[in-house]
């Protein structure tokens, strides 16, 4: 699993000129986006059936892990999205690694004709989609916050801007271009205001 998957997964509570936007906000949003990301949740797109039960679950999972995320990045600021409405820290952890061991992985060896073989890893057990893609998530957030990409885990401070990023290099401040631009003139207009 991914570090990205994860940041995926919290940036889809995003802002834009209008405010806060939550690509989860119904069950069509759930259904879409996992459907964007259905390989590397282990999910077969063709008999995903999201519910607004699994949208809940999600969407509580995901509330989970920005409030680990805030944590993360402490002292410096969490992201302005939610950080008031974020649930506490303890219960947010319990829920993360609670949600990680319901489906169990095990190590699978694929050799296929003519090709190399590879390792891939594979729940232990069956279990249902909403099992299968909540443990997927939670897994992925333990693995970025219990390895060394959690030293580089940053709230970006660009004004509106409501995503977490992993610093790629020492003076990366801002999650994208555009944020590090929106940014730039915020200054510069405050600046030449003042003056």
């Amino acid at each position: 699993m991914s570090s990205l998957l994860v940041l995926e997964f919290v940036s889809t509570v995003r802002a834009n000129r209008s405010g806060l936007v939550d690509a989860l906000e119904d069950v069509g949003g759930l259904a879409a986006w996992v459907g964007d990301h259905a390989s590397e949740l282990g999910i077969d797109p063709a008999t995903f059936v999201a519910t607004a039960e699994m949208r809940d679950e999600v969407v509580a999972l995901r509330q989970a892990i920005r409030a680990l995320f805030a944590r993360a990045v402490a002292p410096g600021p969490a992201s302005g999205a939610d950080a008031a409405r974020l649930p506490a820290f303890e219960p947010s952890l319990d829920l993360v690694n609670a949600t990680a061991a319901a489906v169990p992985v095990a190590p699978r060896l694929e050799w296929p004709p003519g090709e190399a073989p590879r390792a891939r890893t594979l729940p232990a057990r069956t279990a249902a989609d909403s099992v299968r893609l909540r443990a997927a998530l939670a897994s992925a957030a333990v693995e970025l916050l219990g390895g060394p990409q959690r030293e580089h885990l940053r709230a970006c401070p660009a004004p509106r801007c409501v995503l977490y990023f992993v610093r790629e290099h020492p003076r990366q401040e801002w999650c994208s271009v555009a944020c590090g631009n929106r940014a730039r003139a915020a200054r510069h207009y405050r600046q030449h205001k003042n003056a």
